[in-house]
C-alpha cells in the first residue's frame, strides 16, 4: 500500500508552519551556544549502527549492508546516538554533544514521529544531578530564543524560568498512586505479586499474564505522569533499577538507578542516566531486554560488542538525551510534532 502524499510542500501549507520551523532554528542556534559556552564539542555520530539499541519496546528500521564483493551485513538506523556517543568518551573526549537524527518504527501521533531529532549531550566525571540543571538552562535557553512566556500543551502549563521540582519514584507512587514501590523491589529484581496486589487494591485493570514492568508502566501513564510537570518542570528520579538497563545503580539504594526522566506540561523531555561503566553488568543488562523483546515481539537486536569493549574504558559519565522536536513545540506553541519538522514523512 502507497502512502497517501503530503501535503507540507504545499506554499500555503508551508507558510503556515514557518514561524515554527523559523522558532526551531532559533531554539538550535541558542542551544549550539550555551554548548559550546560550557566547553562541549559537537560531533556527529553515524546514523548507521550495528546495533539500533536495545531497549525492549523500541522498534527499529532496518537495512543491509552490501559489501564490493556482494556480501551482507545487518545494519540498523540508530534509535539514539548512545553508543556511539560512549564510544566517544571511552576515545577521550569529555563533554559532547550532537543533534541527531534518530528512528523508530511503529510510533506516530501528535508527540512523536517515525524520524525526528534527538538532543544528547555527555559529561564525563560529573555526578548526574549535574544534567538536571543543564536541563534548566537548555528550557531557559528555549523560552529566551522564541520569546515566549509560558510552555503550554492541552491545557496544562509551565515556567521554563522556574527551579525545576525534583521528585522520587517511590515519592510519586506513594503521593499520587498510594502504592509503596520500594516494597515490591528485592536485591536482586522484582516481585511482581506484590505489586500485583497492590494496584488490585487501588483499582488498576491489567492482564494476569502481565508482567512486573507492565503494571508498573500503567500505573506511572495513568496515575503519575498525568500530574507532575505542571507550573514547574518536574524531574522524576530514581527509577527502579530493573527500568534502567544503561544506568548505574544509587549508592544510597541499590534497588533504584541514577536515571531521571523530566517532565513538562505532561510531556516527557528528557531522560537521563548516571552512565553504566561495567562492561559484565552491561551485558547481563542488554540481555535481560532482549530476552525480554523476544518473549513479546518474537525477535531482537544484536548487541554492539564494540560498545560493550568500550566501556572497559570509559571514564564515570552522565548523559542525557532530550527530545529536540518536543522542545521547540512547547518553545514555539506548536501543537503537533509535524508542525516543527522541515519535511515530516507522509501517512
Amino acid at each position: 500500500m502507497s502512502l497517501t502524499p503530503s501535503r507540507w510542500w504545499h506554499k500555503d501549507r508551508h507558510a503556515d508552519r514557518r514561524p515554527f520551523l523559523l522558532g526551531r532554528d532559533r531554539v538550535k542556534r541558542a542551544i549550539r551556544a550555551w554548548f559550546e559556552a560550557q566547553g562541549f564539542i559537537e560531533v556527529e555520530p553515524a546514523l548507521l549502527q550495528v546495533s539500533p539499541g536495545n531497549e525492549v519496546h523500541l522498534h527499529a528500521f532496518g537495512t543491509d549492508l552490501v559489501r564490493p564483493d556482494l556480501s551482507r551485513e545487518r545494519l540498523y538506523l540508530s534509535t539514539s546516538p548512545e553508543f556511539a556517543c560512549k564510544k566517544l568518551l571511552a576515545a577521550g573526549e569529555t563533554r559532547i554533544f550532537t543533534f541527531a537524527p534518530a528512528h523508530r518504527n511503529r510510533e506516530r501521533g501528535a508527540l512523536h514521529h517515525p524520524a525526528f531529532t534527538m538532543l544528547e549531550w555527555y559529561r564525563a566525571d560529573a555526578p548526574y544531578q549535574t544534567l538536571i540543571d543543564d536541563c534548566a538552562a537548555l528550557l531557559r535557553c528555549a523560552a529566551e530564543a522564541t520569546g515566549i512566556e509560558s510552555f503550554s500543551w492541552r491545557g496544562r502549563s509551565v515556567d521554563p524560568r522556574a527551579p525545576i521540582q525534583l521528585l522520587t519514584l517511590a515519592e510519586a507512587f506513594r503521593r499520587h498512586a498510594g502504592i509503596d514501590l520500594l516494597a515490591t523491589l528485592t536485591a536482586t529484581g522484582v516481585d511482581r505479586d506484590k505489586l500485583a496486589q497492590a494496584a488490585r487494591t487501588r483499582g488498576y485493570r491489567f492482564s494476569d499474564d502481565d508482567t512486573w514492568g507492565d503494571i508498573f508502566s500503567r500505573i506511572l501513564v495513568e496515575a503519575v505522569e498525568p500530574v507532575i510537570g505542571n507550573g514547574a518542570a518536574t524531574a522524576l528520579i530514581e527509577y527502579p533499577s530493573v527500568m534502567a538497563a544503561l544506568a548505574r545503580p544509587t549508592p544510597h539504594e541499590p534497588r533504584v538507578a541514577q536515571r531521571f526522566e523530566l517532565y513538562a506540561c505532561g510531556i516527557e523531555l528528557v531522560n537521563a542516566f548516571g552512565e553504566l561503566t561495567d562492561p559484565d553488568i552491561q551485558r547481563q543488562n542488554l540481555t535481560a531486554e532482549m530476552d525480554e523483546r523476544e518473549r513479546i515481539y518474537a525477535e531482537r537486536y544484536p548487541i554492539d560488542e564494540d560498545f560493550i569493549a568500550a566501556l572497559a574504558h570509559m571514564p564515570q559519565a552522565s548523559g542525557a538525551a532530550l527530545g529536540f522536536d518536543r522542545l521547540v513545540m512547547l518553545a514555539t506553541g506548536a501543537t503537533h510534532i509535524e508542525q516543527v519538522l522541515w519535511t515530516p514523512l507522509p501517512e
